[in-house]
């Protein structure tokens, strides 16, 4: 449940998602308070919004700015690229941060969400996850658009499945592209864009093949859930690829009206799964 009287505090990464919950709590008449971090936090994501711009490792003054604002809930929102240790420059409590990291922190992302959580709500914050603020961007499930998988896409899907299940206890990534039960390729740290970029190169001649982004088994629900947008959509059909499939309920789509219009102009599908 939403407190609406008190700022929506937003720690905000790249893309577009920070400025999707923006918009939607001024359509519901709620302020936003939002911790834009330096060189990764698009320009346009503040513009007219109350915000303070510190470097990654300065957790104190983000606390100190969002208690100033009267912010009780917060959302991590957006991609947030790791530091260099050596560039960090940890603050005070920053420093405590890293300690209750460990040596997580040069590990996969769960572990590393999963403290920072934990380490925002022992400082009082109550942490909500992105779909708690605009419920729409989640997927539903089944077809999503105009184009529907076929007999071998939906094959596909079904090991693109087994492949993510079979690895997500290693906290590497959430998605896999599999063609004609062939998996071309498995998300590690360059992310969802790269992977396609690469997997094109090597799928042969003809369309075909699919997309998966689905949680890992130790998913951090509240942050990081997987996600698709336009470029996303753009991407896989610029590679030759049919389409994107996304776990239903657990999945968000950014941009929704616009990336379903996108899909269905260049002839992708996007599929719900259970």
């Amino acid at each position: 449940m939403e407190n609406m009287n008190n700022p929506l505090g937003i720690i905000a990464g790249s893309g577009h998602l920070p400025l999707q919950l923006i918009e939607k709590c001024r359509a519901k008449g709620r302020e936003v308070f939002v911790v834009a971090i330096e060189n990764d936090t698009d320009l346009q994501t503040v513009e007219n919004v109350p915000h303070v711009w510190i470097r990654l490792g300065a957790i104190g003054t983000a606390i100190e700015y969002l208690r100033k604002a009267g912010v009780s809930e917060l959302v991590l929102a957006g991609k947030i690229n790791r530091p260099s240790m050596s560039a960090l420059k940890p603050d005070a409590m920053g420093a405590k941060l890293i300690a209750k990291l460990g040596f997580s922190i040069f590990g996969g992302d769960t572990k590393i969400f999963k403290t920072i959580l934990n380490f925002l709500e022992e400082e009082g914050f109550k942490i909500v996850g992105s779909e708690e603020i605009s419920a729409e961007i989640l997927a539903d499930q089944g077809i999503i658009g105009k184009h529907k998988p076929s007999e071998q896409d939906q094959k596909d899907m079904q090991i693109a499945k087994e492949v993510l299940q079979a690895i997500g206890s290693f906290d590497i990534g959430q998605g896999v592209i599999v063609k004609n039960g062939l998996v071309l390729g498995i998300e590690a740290a360059e992310g969802t864009d790269s992977l396609i970029e690469r997997c094109g190169k090597i799928k042969g001649e003809g369309k075909g093949g699919v997309l998966l982004k689905s949680r890992k088994p130790i998913q951090e629900e509240r942050v990081d859930l997987p996600t698709i947008g336009i470029q996303t959509i753009e991407l896989i059909a610029q590679a030759g690829f049919a389409g994107i499939a996304i776990e239903a309920g657990h999945s968000l789509i950014l941009d929704r009206e616009q990336a379903i219009a996108t899909a269905d102009r260049l002839g992708i599908f996007i599929y719900g799964c259970e």
